[in-house]
């Protein structure tokens, strides 16, 4: 990796992975979706979550993140677009009717929808944006001949290990959803549990400072 201009890779690596295990946003999202819809909403998700990473480290690679920095008002819009879209989110799980336990039952349209929404909350938070930009080029000799590829291979690693993660949350709380059975009262109160941290969510997002 020296040879890209970067520096300290094994650093990077373990910081990444403590960053992606740190509860946050994207964690919450993918138990909520997976504890209130089944394992495959769940995956569907993850997947979402990693790919608006994605977006986000590509970004950064490219410096279009430094025009969220710079753009007071952008940032504010996109911090109270991503806000409204989790509150619409859990108000919509609040309403929703218990979906039932075999994995079979989910349709095409609802493992997309849950993949879109999951794209949409992560992109949708210009915090992540921020950090992104700030987090990457530390590992990036300023004066590399190299440097977008540098970024670029910086923030691949990131999303690979963030999707492994992301998996693994969506499988094991697939596993809980199922002990706890959707046709119980412990079932039931899951969807409303999760859409009551998806409004928390969109608050606390609406009122982060940059």
């Amino acid at each position: 990796m020296a040879s890209f201009g970067i520096h300290d890779y094994g650093v990077f690596i373990a910081s990444a992975i403590l960053l992606n295990l740190t509860p946050g946003q994207d964690t919450l999202y993918i138990l909520g979706r997976t504890l209130a819809q089944g394992k495959r909403i769940g995956i569907a998700a993850a997947l979402g979550i990693s790919t608006g990473t994605a977006v986000h480290c590509l970004a950064a690679a490219l410096g279009l993140s430094a025009v969220i920095t710079a753009s007071t008002l952008l940032f504010e819009l996109l911090k109270y677009a991503g806000a409204a879209y989790l509150v619409y989110l859990g108000v919509q799980l609040i309403r929703s009717r218990i979906q039932a336990p075999d994995e079979g039952t989910v349709s095409t349209h609802s493992t997309v929808s849950a993949f879109r929404q999951g794209v949409i909350t992560n992109v949708a938070n210009p915090k992540v944006a921020l950090f992104f930009l700030a987090f990457l080029p530390q590992f990036v000799e300023p004066q590399s001949a190299h440097r977008l590829l540098a970024l670029l291979l910086l923030g691949a690693t990131f999303v690979f290990t963030s999707t492994a993660w992301c998996l693994v949350l969506a499988l094991a709380a697939g596993c809980i959803r199922k002990a706890a059975n959707p046709g119980r009262s412990l079932g039931r109160m899951l969807p409303r549990a999760a859409g009551l941290v998806f409004i928390a969510l969109g608050a606390r997002l609406a009122l982060a400072e940059r």
